[in-house]
């Protein structure tokens, strides 16, 4: 019996192994490339009609509807086509969590609470096969963030097309994650992110207290922390106060993870205790106080918004009305896709959606693209279409936001031209093969 486990185990691995994608990395940059007639949208809210990008040696070194292709380059007629910036994903665990429910395939949460140490960038798994499936929706970025306590650890942002973790480092430690706890009653969805919420009973005692409590330590080691880098000499380093430095000399910011009105007042105050640079991830209520945010240069990352409102008496639609809300107020903003069942390749389908809840197209693509790149500190590399960037560059036959039209034939990271082949397309031309379908 135990003979007969071993070869079906071993098969299994095989099955596994001959199913593997050999999609590989692409090689750098040889050979200037030109994109011509094509309807650019910048990103930056302009769109070119008819116009010409060019990039070589992985930078954009033209953008204009005059430009001329190089003697050299490699033209692609793009008539009829759209040309945006690559896609930016700014909340995820790609590369940390392969398949959720596969506790062997998660490596995305750490346990203990102040975990300030923690460095989401040596963990991600660059062969990940969620990947490939991202870049074919015009994702060539993503944020990864890792997860457990309080306070999380760093994230890193990440181009998606590498060989390993060094490879894939575009912005190494960007921010540093605070999970703010739940200052709702009620047990369930909502109130913070708790993730879970009903699924596993609540701690005896009153749970606003312990929030509070839990809180009041958190703001305590922050002040620790501080007190600690004012210092000029110590007796022992403690690598904990060590990571945070970045919060104190403003070259990291602070990510704080919270949803509703309460919870983002405690996001102001490290502002105003800390002078943090603070950015709000989730933030459903965040249109309730768009002002104050404005006021506190708060930019926030919008977690979901094809899901129910996170408290019982907002309007049902109210996710999808939130990004044109903070977008009248002036608050920097970006939209991202946080759903586990589509592992984030509806992001520019959510853009899509708050374009008909209030947003034009080019502002929604900022949401995705320009937006989410200032608030990651990668605005001056990516983001958008615009000379001396890196080309990170996709090409769309149709409406980059329409389910419909979406049809991604070209994805250029740092001016390479990379593979458009996922899992997906794998399996549908194996069965089209096993059927005789022809399309």
């Amino acid at each position: 019996m135990k003979k007969l486990f071993v070869i079906i185990c071993f098969n299994c691995l095989l099955l596994q192994l001959s199913a593997q994608e050999t999609v590989y990395p692409a090689a750098p940059q040889q050979q200037a490339i030109a994109l011509t007639n094509a309807t650019i949208h910048v990103g930056n809210g302009q769109v070119i009609e008819k116009g010409t990008v060019v990039f070589d040696k992985g930078k954009i070194t033209a953008v204009s509807s005059s430009a001329n292709a190089p003697a050299n380059a490699k033209v692609i007629d793009c008539s009829g086509k759209h040309v945006y910036p690559g896609l930016i994903l700014s909340n995820s665990q790609l590369g940390l969590v392969e398949i959720p429910s596969v506790r062997a395939t998660s490596d995305g949460s750490e346990i203990g609470e102040m975990n300030a140490s923690i460095r989401s960038i040596v963990a991600y798994n660059a062969d990940s096969r969620v990947i490939n499936t991202l870049r074919v929706s015009g994702i060539l970025l993503a944020n990864v963030v890792p997860d457990g306590g309080t306070i999380k650890g760093s994230s890193s942002v990440v181009q998606l097309d590498a060989w390993n973790w060094e490879d894939a480092a575009y912005k190494i430690d960007n921010g540093i994650h605070v999970q703010l706890p739940s200052l709702l009653s009620r047990s369930g969805r909502g109130g913070g992110g708790g993730g879970f919420g009903g699924r596993f009973a609540q701690p005896p005692g009153d749970p606003i207290k312990r929030a509070l409590d839990q809180i009041a330590e958190l703001k305590s080691f922050l002040r620790e922390a501080k007190a600690y880098h004012t210092s000029a000499k110590h007796e022992e380093v403690n690598l904990k106060f060590e990571a945070l430095k970045g919060l104190f000399n403003k070259s990291q910011k602070l990510y704080v993870h919270c949803n509703i009105v309460k919870e983002m007042l405690v996001a102001v105050d490290f502002v105003k205790d800390f002078g943090f640079d603070v950015v709000i991830v989730g933030g459903s209520d965040s249109w309730m106080i768009a002002d104050l945010l404005k006021q506190n240069n708060i930019a926030v990352i919008l977690a979901q918004m094809h899901s129910l409102p996170t408290m019982v008496d907002d309007d049902i639609d109210q996710p999808f009305k939130t990004p044109a809300m903070l977008q009248k107020a002036g608050v920097l903003f970006a939209i991202n896709d946080e759903d586990g069942s589509t592992r984030h390749h509806n992001l520019p389908f959510n853009a899509g959606t708050a374009v008909a809840y209030g947003l034009s197209k080019e502002e929604a693509l900022a949401a995705i693209s320009l937006n989410a790149a200032k608030i990651l500190g990668v605005a001056d590399k990516t983001g958008s279409v615009e000379t001396g960037k890196d080309a990170n560059i996709v090409i769309s036959e149709g409406d980059l936001l329409d389910i419909k039209s979406n049809k991604i034939t070209y994805a250029f990271i740092q001016g390479r031209q990379v593979e458009l082949t996922d899992k997906h397309k794998q399996l549908y031309e194996r069965y089209k093969h096993k059927y005789g379908i022809t399309p």
